[in-house]
């Protein structure tokens, strides 16, 4: 058995942003619409979003996207993202080439340094070819390469797979690409999930570690977790067609990202915190022993509940830390973001915890040591 260390880390944040006020202003005008038709049926008016609401709900201030245009146009509320030939690069592929090139920087590798590349995200562009096996042709890497999900858990997940097969010898280095572009599954009329999503891209490459390398983590272990849940769930899916009277037009309401949100706050902080504490206890560790925690950034009151319940006490955001205030809940992505930006002041033997959690309900962890 080897041990495994992550070697680089690379992050891709769009450059298009969109405040709070921006996408308010661009709701409120559709619910003004809307509710002008439902007074005229006799219906009850749609309740309008405010920024202060957003805030409170999540902590989520500003979110970054892919593609800004058809966004806030109440007339479509959806981004615009032309379709591309079949020979051009997918835009999703070429959204992880981009974190994957900046992760191979940070580790002073090329492509050809990259045994298996995993594409683990929420959603997948398509089915097949994997995204996974056109990114890795994207960066010339040789042997093999598959996509994996597991919801806002999928890039914890991957690393879960990546080390056990960098520690079992099967592969020396693994590159686990996690590009979300979740604005193009969400749905901008939902006030309950309008506002929680963001786009960004990460890679993360784990290898054998040959000799320490100061700055750099061991992954000491990885866990997962499931249990079945319909508190977060979406249809979108090819069997969807088939049971349309017309199959040629697929609805998108009632069929993109939908939430108990709730319901999904309350389970997700009990099993969050019983899970870092479980995991924790079975490497003699307790959450005081842990230097920095970087939790899957959906919510902040919900991460700071998960962490009083586990320390008796609120946990500040140097113990960890938040990126989700000006990126929103970039789904599988926002834990790595997390890892990538605070991590150079630890020390080392510093131990740190990623952990992710969302739908299925999901979890998915690493136990981190700073060498």
């Amino acid at each position: 058995m080897h041990r495994v260390m992550i070697s680089g880390i690379g992050v891709t944040i769009p450059e298009a942003r969109i405040s709070n006020d921006d996408l308010v202003a661009s709701f409120n005008t559709y619910v003004e619409r809307q509710n002008a038709v439902r007074a005229e049926r006799g219906e009850p008016p749609l309740p309008q979003s405010s920024a202060a609401f957003i805030s409170h709900a999540s902590g989520v201030e500003s979110r970054h996207v892919h593609t800004l245009d058809g966004i806030l146009d109440p007339e479509r509320m959806a981004p615009y993202i032309p379709p591309r030939d079949d020979d051009e690069l997918s835009v999703m592929a070429e959204f992880g080439v981009a974190s994957a090139r900046r992760a191979l920087d940070d580790a002073g590798l090329t492509g050809a340094d990259i045994d298996l590349v995993i594409c683990a995200a929420s959603h997948h562009q398509r089915p097949y070819p994997a995204l996974g096996i056109e990114i890795q042709n994207a960066i010339g890497a040789p042997g093999a390469a598959f996509d994996m999900g597991l919801g806002c858990s999928s890039a914890a997940a991957g690393l879960h797979v990546a080390s056990n097969l960098v520690r079992a010898g099967a592969q020396r280095r693994v590159m686990v690409v996690t590009p979300e572009i979740i604005t193009g599954h969400l749905d901008f009329r939902d006030r309950q999930t309008h506002f929680i999503f963001g786009d960004a891209s990460t890679a993360v490459i784990l290898e054998r570690v040959e000799e320490d390398r100061p700055g750099r983590f061991e992954v000491i272990d990885t866990r997962g977790w499931t249990q079945f849940s319909n508190n977060i769930r979406t249809n979108f899916g090819f069997l969807l067609r088939a049971g349309l009277d017309d199959p040629s037009s697929i609805p998108a309401e009632g069929n993109l990202i939908k939430q108990v949100g709730n319901k999904v706050f309350k389970d997700v902080t009990i099993a969050g915190h019983q899970f870092i504490v479980d995991f924790l206890a079975g490497h003699d560790l307790t959450p005081n022993d842990i230097r920095r925690f970087w939790l899957h950034q959906a919510n902040a009151r919900m991460n700071a509940m998960i962490l009083k319940l586990a320390f008796g006490e609120d946990v500040g955001r140097d113990r960890a830390p938040l990126v989700l205030d000006r990126l929103g809940n970039t789904a599988a992505a926002g834990a790595v973001i997390a890892l990538a930006e605070h991590h150079k002041d630890m020390q080392s033997g510093d131990w740190g915890l990623l952990c992710a959690f969302g739908a299925g309900y999901s979890i998915a962890g690493a136990l981190l040591r700073m060498m």
